[in-house]
């Protein structure tokens, strides 16, 4: 997929993500863990989760909410952006940390972060595709490897809160 598809895949979308993480955060999580994706390829009962990171260049607090899955007691999370030719930024800004915080519906955590390589990797990413079954797509509309990133709790924190998104 060119950029600029995704770009326009963004646009579209990025209306709903932005009432999605507001709904998430508003709530504490209570709305918008699960949510129907059933008109974009999706299945209607998609599990997503919160991720919060800082911005490599910016410093700024980014909050992310991603489709995840869960294998093992470790929560899966793909940096798709809709089968772009670049990484999402909170990938690049997850790389540059060695822990991340994630929210999943109302209980929220500190993580440690690694991406499965190999055989391991081929596992994990087939289950997620059975979780979102557009990750199949977007695969094959780049030439850039997907990655596939693990977290695994470490430490509970509080849930994320707006007022997260206005430090800096």
């Amino acid at each position: 997929m060119s950029n600029d598809s995704a770009a326009a895949i963004r646009e579209e979308r990025g209306d709903w993500m932005a009432r999605h993480r507001e709904l998430y955060l508003q709530s504490g999580g209570a709305k918008g863990h699960v949510v129907d994706l059933s008109d974009v390829g999706g299945h209607p009962f998609t599990t997503h989760c919160m991720i919060r990171v800082r911005g490599r260049k910016s410093g700024k607090t980014r909050i992310v909410p991603l489709i995840y899955g869960d294998i093992g007691g470790e929560v899966v999370i793909v940096a798709s952006k809709g089968g772009a030719d670049r990484h999402p930024d909170w990938y690049f800004n997850l790389r540059e940390s060695e822990h991340v915080d994630v929210q999943i519906a109302t209980e929220a955590f500190r993580a440690s972060w690694r991406e499965p390589k190999d055989e391991e990797r081929h596992r994990i990413w087939d289950f997620m595709v059975s979780v979102y079954p557009p990750y199949l797509k977007y695969q094959r509309s780049t030439t850039r490897h997907i990655p596939v990133v693990m977290l695994e709790p470490v430490a509970s924190i509080d849930v994320f809160r707006k007022s997260d998104l206005q430090s800096s």
